[in-house]
């Protein structure tokens, strides 16, 4: 039997062959980031089915649809099992969009531009470090490898710059909801990240060249919660596990927690963990035995999920028994992800076994994230949802007038116990505090304020 060479499942199989042949470019009819550097639409780098929901599934679904337990059996190769799950079991329903083609908006202006600015620039020293090549300093900015060639390179590019900015502060507002689908507890805290190497603008903060970022939770409610907080301050050298120092009101005190500290609720009825953040919750080198395990297309939320029209960027809910246990999410079909296989290898009494990254190739974020348990069964989901903060007429801007690019949304779901952790990104917090993100002349009054143990005490007890 001939097979036509562009037929409906030439994508697929051209992928597939790039994992068995050990090909790391981004693309399938061409190299995608050339492309992107020329300012081009990037649907020119893939076949149509790849970019077209309704040809992928030969028809029987478009933009616009919603996906529910009727239909998602026709894109369930297209989900992680839990999510699958979700759907099909649970009540879950989301949207379909039109897939992005333009990388300005998958990625914050500046991200994105010191991307280009610095390609070729990294590499990895003697300990497997990521290292700028003309001097072996850390590394100066953006993605330090746009088109990753191994699973090394796949998570460098998440771990050296979770937010995407100099710095972030984010008003999170948090549901943990039980298998019942009653909201059993209520979380609201702010969390706050400075890189101080691998910045936007090929700086170092304050000369702290042996720091890769100062990272900070805060809770604000409910009252018997409000005050606790933790500071974690990473090395940039990767080997190295991260100081982690918590305030608890109860004891009045700043106190060290150990390492391990790393894969368990930060408070009670949270199902996410540190090290589940970003899906690099941990310094890169401290899992291991990282393989690029599967490229496929993907159906991920990373646009048209900000809801700037919204009082507080509030986010719609749906799906489980009382209809509230997820949000509503957007997806579109990602032409391109890389699958991710880790093991936490510096981690003897990690509760985990393996996990599984699902990374868009189109800009080296995470879309997907899911944890198995010691026993190779699947354990936990960490589903973010990402958009250009653009909702119809209402734009967020940055510092230079571009429209701003974050996360939105995120759900943790245990699906062991079926307890779901589900929290958006929201405007500001009923306790005061509001969404930033950095410019060069409040970095300082940023820091000292949210991300040194100072704080942590002020804030604690304040």
């Amino acid at each position: 039997m001939h097979i036509k060479k562009y037929d409906v499942n030439y994508g697929r199989r051209a992928l597939l062959e790039k994992v068995a042949l050990g090909i790391g470019t981004a693309g399938v009819l061409m190299p995608l980031w050339p492309l992107i550097a020329n300012g081009a639409d990037m649907s020119k780098a893939y076949p149509d089915e790849l970019l077209s929901i309704e040809l992928y599934t030969k028809g029987k679904l478009k933009p616009g649809d919603v996906v529910d337990a009727n239909n998602v059996d026709y894109v369930k190769d297209l989900l992680d099992p839990i999510g699958y799950h979700e759907v099909k079991n649970m009540g879950r329903t989301f949207h379909l969009v039109a897939p992005t083609t333009e990388a300005a908006k998958l990625n914050p202006h500046d991200y994105l531009e010191a991307t280009l600015r610095n390609k070729g620039q990294a590499a990895f020293d003697a300990n497997n470090n990521v290292v700028r090549k003309s001097d072996g300093g850390p590394w100066i900015g953006g993605l330090p490898f746009s088109d990753p060639q191994n699973g090394l390179e796949a998570i460098a590019d998440i771990t050296l710059s979770w937010g995407r900015h100099n710095f972030s502060s984010y008003a999170i507002r948090d549901w943990d909801i039980g298998p019942d689908g009653n909201v059993a507890y209520q979380y609201d805290f702010v969390w706050s990240e400075m890189n101080a190497t691998a910045r936007v603008d090929d700086t170092v903060f304050q000369n702290h060249k042996d720091i890769l970022r100062f990272q900070s939770v805060v809770f604000t409610a409910p009252q018997d919660t409000a005050g606790t907080s933790f500071l974690s301050t990473w090395p940039y050298d990767q080997r190295q596990f991260p100081e982690l120092v918590g305030y608890l009101p109860a004891f009045r005190r700043l106190r060290q927690f150990p390492t391990n500290q790393r894969f368990e609720p930060l408070v009670p009825g949270i199902t996410l963990f540190l090290s589940d953040g970003w899906a690099s919750g941990d310094p890169m080198l401290t899992w291991g035995n990282y393989k690029i395990v599967e490229r496929k297309p993907f159906l991920a939320s990373v646009s048209k999920n900000w809801h700037g029209k919204n009082p507080n960027w509030d986010t719609p809910t749906n799906g489980g028994p009382k209809g509230h246990t997820f949000f509503d999410t957007w997806k579109e079909l990602v032409p391109e992800v890389i699958v991710l296989q880790k093991e936490p290898i510096g981690y003897p009494r990690s509760p985990y076994g393996k996990a599984l990254a699902y990374i868009d190739a189109r800009n080296g974020n995470f879309v997907g994230y899911n944890t198995y348990d010691r026993r190779g069964q699947v354990w936990k989901s960490h589903e973010p949802a990402f958009s250009q903060y653009v909702d119809g007429d209402v734009t967020f801007k940055d510092a230079k007038g571009h429209p701003e690019w974050s996360w939105c949304s995120a759900q943790s779901h245990d699906v062991q116990a079926n307890r779901m952790s589900r929290f958006y990104h929201a405007k500001e917090l009923p306790a005061g505090p509001k969404s930033i993100w950095g410019t060069p002349d409040t970095e300082s009054q940023y820091y000292q304020q949210w991300l040194t143990a100072q704080a942590m005490t002020r804030l604690g007890s304040a």
